[in-house]
């Protein structure tokens, strides 16, 4: 785990993802790389060790469901940490806050907002598909 946060802080990317084949650097904002490869190559996330800068609820869930094994955060929502002590993730972190902010720190992260009352992780999934393709018409 400790190559993982170096190269995490070293190479000023989102989110780190090692399996025992590969090592994927993530550069996009929010949850998006997580997004398309759990979308697109799910097994890339099984049974991975993933380092990322910022963990809220969406992330977390999306790690769960794509079968991660161990996380570490900068930062976590407590949210978050909540969704994982109900999974099998191992997880570690700089710092817990209440939850995730918007980008222009205003309110909350959406998706942290959109998904905080939300126990199923089918349903979270759901909630950010919809966010996902409701983005990508605006982008």
């Amino acid at each position: 785990m400790e190559e993982l946060i170096v190269r995490l802080h070293s190479s000023k990317c989102s989110c780190v993802i090692a399996t025992s084949e590969t090592v994927r650097v993530c550069y996009q904002r929010g949850i998006k790389d997580l997004y398309e490869i759990y979308t697109t190559e799910p097994k890339t996330l099984s049974g991975a060790t993933v380092a990322d800068k910022v963990v809220g609820r969406a992330a977390a869930a999306i790690m769960i469901l794509g079968g991660v094994k161990r996380v570490y955060a900068d930062t976590i929502s407590a949210l978050a940490l909540d969704l994982f002590a109900k999974s099998s993730v191992e997880v570690s972190y700089g710092q817990v806050v209440p939850h995730i902010i918007n980008r222009a720190k205003s309110g909350l992260c959406p998706l942290e907002s959109a998904t905080k009352d939300v126990d199923s992780l089918d349903k979270i999934f759901d909630i950010i598909d919809d966010f996902r393709t409701q983005e990508s018409t605006i982008e």
